[in-house]
């Protein structure tokens, strides 16, 4: 499988005083097109409102920074207004409208990561706004709007024409937006830095995993999802997913190394992730990964709701379950050394602290 995947920074797409949307393309990160998954950043200043839009991709948001405010439709219901802060996993099944909103100092950041295997273009999101210089309609005759909305023509220009932003655009700062309501985040939205542990290794790392479980939106988006954090010179052991999933890691924050190896036994990837990198493991493929002294903490999307991984290190490991004779056949090695491996690394951890 001759694709790069070497880990890539996000560009800007658009925006203004009122924040910035930046992607990563599938011609810079060809797994992208490769795996159908589409990735984003919005970024969003002081009262910087990004306007109400749909997408053509099913999605996970998470929050890497700061407090705002979201707005959510979902098909045929209500709005709910949720307070979101960093941390914060959201479920965006097809169909939904989102807007944003930012009203404190501190930038406001969130990721978007999903499946475009629907999508205009493979490894990418297209936004359809509601609004704005580029809103749907204002590609619609006066006839047509003023029809559809019952209105006078003249009102109809303004509500099409007034609003000469584009995607993002900044509120004076006395402008009320509606307020958040706590029993609209239920169902919608799930802290990963708060919910309860699945994995928590004195020394080694903490894994929350966003599953149908504790988000059940995600069964619709059709995506799993989890944070993980790495303690400084931690390592993640080598491992795959078993289930024909693709894992799409942002690193969040801190740095360390990483192998990805293939088929044939291939090295395919060796190299240094550092925040904001963004880096696609292919099907089957085993990867690993060692963190700087400083940590690392990553969020990945894997596609499926309920990721399921084989791990070839620890007390759980593929290696704990084969019979001593199978492994000394197939390392060709004695009896002695056989015991030697497998009486190593008995924890069921799959992130090991660093040596003593």
């Amino acid at each position: 499988m001759e694709v790069d995947l070497s880990p890539k920074l996000a560009k800007k797409v658009y925006g203004g005083n009122g924040g910035s949307y930046h992607a990563w393309s599938p011609s810079e990160l060809p797994m992208l097109r490769e795996g159908n998954i589409g990735a984003a950043k919005l970024a969003l200043e002081k009262n910087g409102f990004a306007l109400p839009r749909y997408s053509d991709s099913a999605k996970v948001a998470y929050v890497l920074q700061g407090n705002g405010v979201a707005g959510i439709v979902l098909p045929e219901s209500e709005e709910k207004v949720l307070a979101i802060k960093k941390g914060d996993a959201i479920a965006l099944p097809f169909g939904v409208v989102t807007w944003w909103y930012n009203e404190e100092d501190t930038e406001f950041i969130v990721l978007f990561l999903g499946d475009t295997s629907k999508a205009h273009k493979s490894g990418e999101f297209t936004e359809f706004f509601l609004t704005g210089s580029n809103g749907i309609f204002s590609g619609f005759s006066t006839e047509f709007v003023s029809r559809a909305w019952d209105l006078d023509e003249n009102v109809v220009k303004t509500l099409v024409g007034k609003q000469s932003g584009n995607g993002i655009v900044k509120l004076d700062g006395n402008f009320k937006m509606p307020e958040p309501k706590k029993e609209h985040r239920l169902g919608m939205a799930l802290n990963c830095e708060e919910a309860p542990l699945d994995v928590d290794i004195k020394k080694g790392g903490r894994v929350v995993v966003l599953n149908t479980n504790n988000l059940p939106l995600v069964g619709e988006v059709g995506l799993g999802a989890d944070l993980v954090r790495l303690d400084g010179s931690a390592m993640c052991s080598p491992g795959f997913s078993c289930d024909s999933a693709l894992q799409v890691t942002y690193i969040v924050r801190g740095s360390g190394r990483v192998q990805v190896v293939g088929v044939d036994g291939r090295r395919v990837l060796e190299t240094t992730l550092k925040a904001g990198n963004l880096f696609i493991v292919p099907r089957f493929f085993v990867v690993s990964k060692i963190a700087s002294p400083e940590g690392m903490e990553w969020f990945s999307i894997i596609t499926t709701p309920n990721p399921i991984f084989t791990h070839l290190a620890g007390r759980t490991s593929v290696w704990k379950a084969l019979s001593p004779s199978v492994l000394q056949a197939s390392f060709d090695v004695d009896a002695d050394t056989e015991k030697l491996f497998s009486s190593k690394r008995t924890s069921d951890a799959i992130f090991f602290p660093p040596p003593n």
